[in-house]
């Protein structure tokens, strides 16, 4: 963990580049230092079917879930949630001033008991780290 999950509708296609939107939210996790480099996620997916609002066209969205274990206490997880938050939002600037649009981000503690993991990327990137 972490894990990040994105949804989007699919009228933003024009606007944005989905990967950019990725990679933004990925080196802004890295930067927080508080998550494991070989845990992030950072995973996008179109959505086709949507309803906003009044349902006038134009309108678009992305929502944001960040996924995360337990133990990091309250103003930590705070603090590396409003970095990334922020981090995408100014890159989405261009989109706010360009239609009408609603993002919005929210943090979800995993509970350890019921949540099973396997990972052999955190094992690649402390070699690579460690042999350049």
């Amino acid at each position: 963990m972490p894990h990040f999950t994105i949804e989007y509708s699919a009228n933003l296609d024009g606007h944005l580049d989905i990967g950019a939107v990725c990679e933004v939210v990925r080196k802004a996790a890295v930067e927080t230092g508080i998550f494991p480099l070989g845990g992030i996620r950072v995973r996008a997916i179109r959505c086709e079917h949507y309803a906003i609002a009044d349902a006038r066209q134009g309108y678009g969205f992305l929502d944001m879930v960040l996924r995360i274990g337990e133990g990091r206490d309250l103003p930590t997880r705070k603090k590396a949630g409003e970095h990334v938050f922020l981090a995408l939002s100014r890159h989405l600037d261009p989109v706010f001033a360009a239609s009408k649009f609603a993002l919005s981000f929210d943090m979800q503690i995993n509970d350890k008991d019921t949540s099973w993991k396997r990972n052999n990327i955190h094992d690649a990137v402390k070699v690579e780290a460690a042999h350049g």
